[in-house]
């Protein structure tokens, strides 16, 4: 995965035993697979026997794609590979869509993860359909949801929110606009950006929504901190953060709550405490922005 990883290092971690591929001719059309984010066996079978058997294999990464071969034993032979990524023409676009057209099967790999997940392979994807040629998916490795099964966050519904803007008036205006998504939310970060990104949600998405920061995921210093958006911005402040990082954040649960609700429960809370510590009452047993809480606090109060 360009984008995200940069260039991978595929962990080798065979023990010297090779697979036996199912090398058949394949159907004429073009064929994704998902390539592991960093554990070399995290490959599934299917997308082996498919490199092993198309007739011509694009990547994204030619090496990385040559690497993961060699690492499982896979024989590239007199087949050619074909370079497509995010700077290609279309010309190289229209070069692959026309093996297919002559009746070739064409297996295309990202750098890592799944095609077209923050990865290129859109423009080849709607060229194969517009051209009205087969196109078929492998499933396996994905970030996006290896992050979310390590969360801890609801995930029957999630939002794939992509990489944040870098210039900070519009990133603040992105995560506003997604402040009230009831859905899990999944964005991709660079390290070097990873607390500025945390801080900016506090403000825009409430301190108290849970979190999780997964970093190197499937790799050797695989790491996942969860916690508070406010806990979590603490923890990255000072910290020096390398490799590829995930940011997971719990659904918005204003939706549940009207202004009723809110003003009911500060009228109870204000009875027996301070405007302070009402609005963090509520806040935390409303799973709301505490900013927004106390706002609704101080107005109720006067």
């Amino acid at each position: 995965m360009q984008t995200l990883f940069g260039h991978i290092e595929l962990v080798n971690d065979r023990k010297g035993e090779f697979l036996n591929f199912e090398v058949k001719p394949l159907t004429a059309g073009l064929y994704f697979i998902a390539t592991p984010i960093g554990t070399a066996r995290d490959i599934t079978l299917r997308a082996l026997d498919l490199l092993a058997s198309a007739d011509y294999i694009a990547a994204e990464d030619t090496r990385t794609a040559r690497k993961l071969m060699e690492i499982h034993g896979v024989p590239l032979g007199n087949r050619k590979l074909i370079a497509f990524h995010d700077h290609s023409s279309s010309v190289t676009r229209d070069y692959i869509l026309e093996l297919i057209e002559g009746g070739a099967s064409v297996v295309y790999a990202s750098e890592a993860g799944t095609p077209l997940v923050a990865d290129p392979g859109f423009t080849l994807a709607r060229g194969a359909i517009a051209a009205d040629l087969p196109l078929w998916a492998a499933p396996g490795p994905s970030a996006v949801l290896a992050a979310l099964n390590v969360s801890g966050l609801p995930t029957d519904r999630f939002f794939f929110a992509g990489f944040p803007p870098t210039a900070k008036s519009a990133r603040a205006t992105f995560l506003q606009e997604l402040a009230n998504v009831e859905a899990t939310l999944v964005f991709y970060e660079s390290p070097k950006r990873v607390y500025g990104l945390l801080d900016e949600m506090c403000k825009s998405l409430g301190e108290e929504r849970e979190a999780a920061v997964c970093r190197e995921l499937t790799k050797r210093f695989e790491d996942i901190e969860r916690g508070t958006l406010a806990d979590l911005a603490g923890s990255f402040a000072e910290k020096t953060v390398k490799g590829e990082i995930v940011v997971v954040v719990d659904r918005s649960h204003k939706a549940q709550f009207g202004a009723d609700d809110l003003d009911a429960a500060l009228a109870t809370a204000l009875e027996t405490m301070s405007v302070k510590d009402a609005a963090a009452a509520v806040s935390a047993a409303l799973n709301l922005p505490r900013r927004d809480v106390y706002q609704a606090a101080l107005k109720l109060g006067k």
